[in-house]
């Protein structure tokens, strides 16, 4: 894979969550991640290792706090939009069908979240407002590895469409 430089990628992860076991419960918040290849992220039973390429969640904190902003909410707590990852300086949807380092990992950014319902139960209007490139993306893991807090995030190349 080669390598492309970017001045404008400065992102970062800035916290890490594993979904319950049991469906609906508050994701669980950690430092570290493993992820498998085409499988999703190590501990995380209730997806990992599904004929899916969902294996992995993401969304910038920024659009989180824009969110909270047109809610007249405070904030919105790390972890209650029930992504995998939230990010902080980086434009994730832009980076749609590019492969991304994170930590030791590469992940394929393949399309847009999908927004549940699950989304109003933190404030009515949140799913709606997730919507038209406001609410983060899907990726498929490429490369295994390890993602921590503070890790770096770097277009590795652009995937190629047929």
């Amino acid at each position: 894979m080669k390598e492309t430089g970017s001045p404008t990628l400065s992102g970062r992860v800035a916290s890490l969550h594993l979904h319950p076991d049991e469906g609906g419960m508050p994701l669980r918040s950690i430092d570290a991640i493993e992820v498998v290849a085409d499988k999703g992220i190590l501990g995380n039973p209730r997806y990992f290792g599904r004929p899916s390429r969902r294996q992995v969640s993401l969304i910038e904190r920024e659009q989180i706090s824009e969110h909270a902003v047109t809610l007249e909410l405070q904030s919105i707590a790390p972890g209650a939009v029930r992504a995998n990852i939230e990010t902080t300086g980086i434009n994730l949807i832009a980076l749609i069908g590019q492969q991304v380092r994170i930590g030791d990992a590469v992940l394929l950014f393949y399309a847009p979240r999908t927004p549940c319902y699950k989304m109003d139960a933190i404030c009515q209007g949140l799913k709606d407002l997730m919507e038209n490139s406001k609410q983060g993306v899907m990726a498929q893991v490429v490369k295994s590895g390890k993602i921590t807090v503070g890790d770096g995030i770097q277009v590795v190349e652009a995937v190629r469409q047929a």
